[in-house]
């Protein structure tokens, strides 16, 4: 399977109702739970982010 017919990935930062953040990942139609309880949105952002690497490294 080629990379070309692969899903994309996506990341995306999300504020819960505690007032913490998250991030959620989308893999083409399928979204995964929010990840994390982070007291702020750079903390979300740079986990969300290494996450994305993570499993773009994997492939």
């Amino acid at each position: 399977m080629s990379n070309d017919s692969k899903p994309e990935i996506k990341v995306t930062i999300e504020k819960l109702r505690n007032g913490r953040w998250a991030f959620v990942l989308k893999r083409g139609a399928v979204v995964y739970p929010a990840h994390g309880q982070f007291t702020n949105q750079i903390e979300a952002i740079s986990a969300g982010q290494a996450a994305l690497k993570a499993l773009e490294n994997n492939r």
